[in-house]
């Protein structure tokens, strides 16, 4: 079996394949003080659950965008899988498309590659997580760079910590754009706000790249966001999973995982 590791910012997700079938899919918050031996109780009574076992998991794959978190998840997949986890950004890691662009998360990489081989190029990918980030994918897979925004919650955040007077909402479609109270308001700017965000820089990426580019969204609040705007073409919500699994196969041609 292979344990696949999504760390991200806010949360990490882990999941076990074997051969293109997934049995099992898990999160968790980010804590970069979280030890290998914590991680490996808290997996280990989930996957018991499904009648897995970390012993019976062979091989394993990396991605981390936080660097304190990440030594603890080597460690854990040394001690408790007895395998050597494979880790994107290591040099030795061959992701299989050029990269045109400096210091770039490992998720963002990832992305790229399994969004190439499923929908082909170029492409744009959104990805909404801790931040909304927007991945341009050249015609020959290739990395070509970005745009970074704020998560649509951090503003949430910083208007409920900001102002008095404002709580914190929901990010949910309003019945109406323009609010008649406070709360809907907020939900409107919120939402509306986002969808304005997503479609002027789908335009403007577009006209700067100047060929026809597929949008696929991907992300917690990706179908949210997709239902109210024809930007965003498609959806894939394990898009981070299956990049993290066809690099695992490309740079180890024995494994056995694959997606699902």
């Amino acid at each position: 079996m292979l344990l696949v590791i999504d760390q991200g910012n806010t949360n990490a997700v882990f999941a076990v394949y074997e051969g293109e079938r997934r049995l099992g899919k898990w999160r968790t918050s980010t804590d970069p003080k979280r030890t290998a031996d914590e991680y490996a109780v808290w997996l280990a009574q989930l996957m018991a659950l499904r009648d897995l076992a970390l012993a019976d998991v062979g091989e394993a794959v990396i991605a981390s965008v936080v660097p304190a978190a990440t030594y603890n998840l080597v460690k854990l997949c040394r001690d408790y899988v007895e395998a050597e986890p494979m880790v994107v950004g290591q040099p030795e890691v061959d992701l299989g498309i050029p990269v045109r662009a400096q210091q770039v998360g490992a998720d963002r990489l990832v992305n790229a590659v399994a969004a190439f081989e499923r929908y082909g190029g170029p492409l744009i990918v959104i990805d909404f997580g801790t931040a909304t980030t927007f991945d341009i994918i050249g015609e020959d897979g290739g990395y070509e760079g970005g745009v970074i925004a704020p998560a649509a919650e951090h503003s949430v955040d910083a208007l409920y910590r900001m102002a008095a007077q404002l709580p914190r909402v929901a990010i949910e479609p309003p019945e109406q754009v323009i609010g008649r109270a406070t709360v809907p308001a907020m939900k409107s700017g919120v939402y509306w706000g986002y969808v304005g965000l997503i479609e002027g820089l789908v335009s403007r990426i577009k006209a700067e790249f100047g060929k026809p580019m597929k949008v696929i969204a991907t992300g917690g609040l990706a179908p949210v966001y997709a239902e109210a705007t024809e930007a965003i073409e498609v959806t894939d919500p394990d898009l981070t999973l299956r990049g993290l699994i066809l690099i695992h196969r490309a740079n180890a041609p024995s494994a056995g995982g694959g997606p699902e």
